[in-house]
């Protein structure tokens, strides 16, 4: 969900304008030669591309008659950029689609119905959870390609110095955290003011930001004022981090968190590689990973975050055919466990967890917590709703708003974005 996306605009425009979408290539089926479908990736284009481009290339040697065109596109502008491409009929064959954006897109005709395609061949084989994610209206428009979900990451060497357990509530966290605190000097915990942080907080309570079948914003009801309450407290108190609400705030926790200095955070899989790479975590088996704690419903559950490989509704049969072929086999169990292997990202299919993927610590890890999160609602405008959510919890965290302050001013943004909904 929140992987940094390294790559220069200039770069990505350079490559976006040399790229032939949306069966336009030439030297494709119509004078002979191999259908040439285009791949827009969003992934790290450092760490993780390397790996997606030799599948594509394992792809093409047994598939002669199709080529793929890999495009990385930085995850920051590749809704906006498919977006115009796809009002426009020149959108890529296919398209890494975050899962926020799968409903967004379907809605807008811009992605084919996968069911009973061979794209979906093997959905048994997938999470279920995942699955219904990436359907809208009853359809599924894409086939689940990596995943993730919150945990609370700790270091077991200081917790087992102060002689305390994993905590499976907030309330066992703030008591925890003044444990560390005054048995190794280092802050217990610290937490994120982002919306999707605090999403976990909500599913605590047993709500969400939003009543999808009754079509009403909730972020001020009792049990969501009750969850952002929680999430408040835990900036204040012996042990507990105080909110960092600089730019730079996500990147000064990681460091903190790997480096020793602080003993738990939530965080998700994309980070794993670079847990190992802190002085904390030489030793990958002191990377301690658990269910995000339950709030007083006794419910625990993080939102469910990834990718989905989702093909254009507007390409021609002969490029939506070679598009599905090539999406069903990224998404086999032989490419998610070499993906797993290569990116130490967690697979969407259970056959991929082969005894090498669970080798590595964090895989295993956050695979124990996958089955408590929770999926997202299929609303189309559901993952813009956590960006006014984003400035009023970075003004309540900064004092400079109180939380009904704060959850008003973002109530009011949230009515713009869903009209047809009530407060």
């Amino acid at each position: 969900m929140r992987r940094g996306i390294a790559a220069s605009a200039l770069v990505a425009s350079l490559a976006l304008a040399a790229t032939a979408c949306g069966g336009s290539d030439s030297g494709d089926s119509a004078d002979g030669g191999p259908v040439t479908i285009t791949w827009w990736d969003t992934s790290n284009a450092t760490n993780e591309a390397p790996t997606y481009k030799a599948l594509v290339k394992e792809f093409e040697a047994a598939n002669k008659d199709v080529k793929v065109k890999y495009v990385n596109v930085p995850f920051d502008q590749a809704q906006n950029k498919f977006d115009t491409a796809a009002g426009s009929k020149g959108a890529p064959d296919i398209l890494r689609s975050e899962v926020g954006w799968t409903p967004a897109f379907a809605k807008k005709g811009f992605f084919l119905p996968l069911d009973g395609t061979e794209a979906l061949a093997d959905q048994a084989k997938f999470k279920t959870n995942l699955i219904e994610q990436a359907k809208y209206e009853g359809k599924t428009y894409g086939v689940p390609f990596t995943t993730d979900t919150l945990a609370l990451v700790y270091n077991k060497e200081l917790f087992e110095k102060a002689g305390v357990e994993a905590p499976q509530t907030w309330d066992e966290l703030k008591k925890a955290a003044a444990t560390i605190k005054a048995k190794t000097g280092v802050d217990g915990y610290w937490g994120s003011t982002q919306a999707y942080y605090a999403q976990s907080f909500l599913h605590g309570e047993g709500t969400n930001t939003v009543d999808v079948d009754a079509k009403k914003i909730t972020i001020k009801s009792p049990e969501a004022k009750k969850a952002y309450g929680t999430w408040l407290d835990l900036f204040d108190g012996k042990g507990l981090h105080k909110a960092d609400t600089t730019a730079d705030a996500y990147a000064h926790i990681q460091d903190a968190f790997v480096n020793g200095k602080v003993a738990a955070i939530v965080q998700g899989p994309w980070e794993i590689t670079n847990f190992y790479k802190g002085a904390a975590f030489k030793d990958k088996n002191n990377l301690g990973i658990a269910t995000v704690p339950a709030g007083s419903s006794g419910k625990a559950g993080a939102p469910t975050g990834g990718h989905n490989l989702s093909v254009y509704a507007g390409s021609d049969e002969a490029h939506q055919k070679a598009a599905l072929k090539f999406v069903n086999f990224m998404t086999s169990a032989h490419a998610q466990e070499t993906i797993a292997l290569k990116n130490s990202t967690l697979p969407t299919r259970d056959d991929a967890y082969t005894a090498k993927v669970k080798a590595d610590p964090g895989i295993a890890g956050y695979q124990t917590v996958l089955g408590a999160a929770q999926p997202r609602p299929a609303l189309p405008e559901y993952s813009s709703l956590w960006g006014p959510l984003d400035t009023e919890l970075l003004a309540v965290a900064g004092g400079k708003k109180s939380l009904d302050e704060g959850l008003t001013s973002a109530e009011t943004a949230m009515a713009k974005l869903v009209p047809d909904f009530t407060k």
